[in-house]
């Protein structure tokens, strides 16, 4: 029997689920295991933004080893459609006061774009009862950027 393998995106493709997406999952450097977590992003079509909240073992993992796989995906609920992409890079914390204003502006765009539940506030570290604007004007999260891309897998089914 042979094995049939998945064919690749091409770069405009990838480009698009990014584009398209807002919810990833990024692999971390664990002690013993790796340790993966959900993150909204947001894609300026040269970078991906992360605000992860200052606590938890993202935080000791970052600050252990920034070294990360990103992963996004889409697939239709009979996974008749599926793609995704993997990129290996490292994470950088933005510390420009201006440039971590601008990704929290477009944080705060992306969730009104996209439409989504004001109960992801609490992943930023904030009630869901908060105002939107509440994020630009806090510091509850880091700003994480991808940074040194060294791979990238984008395969898809469909």
């Amino acid at each position: 029997m042979e094995i049939v393998k998945i064919p690749k995106m091409k770069k405009d493709e990838y480009d698009h689920l990014i584009r398209e997406g807002y919810l990833c999952r990024i692999a971390f450097h664990g002690k013993k295991y790796p340790y993966i977590a959900p993150f909204l992003y947001v894609f300026d079509g040269r970078y991906l933004y992360f605000l992860p909240t200052r606590y938890g073992r993202k935080i000791d993992y970052f600050r252990f080893n920034p070294s990360v796989s990103v992963e996004m995906d889409s697939y239709s609920p009979d996974l008749s459609r599926y793609v995704f992409v993997s990129l290996q890079g490292r994470l950088e914390e933005v510390t420009d006061p201006a440039a971590k204003n601008k990704v929290r502006t477009d944080f705060l765009e992306m969730i009104r774009e996209k439409k989504l539940s004001r109960n992801v506030l609490a992943a930023l570290g904030h009630r869901p009862g908060d105002p939107l604007e509440v994020i630009s004007g806090d510091e509850r999260t880091l700003v994480w950027k991808l940074v040194g891309v060294k791979d990238i897998v984008a395969l898809k089914n469909g």
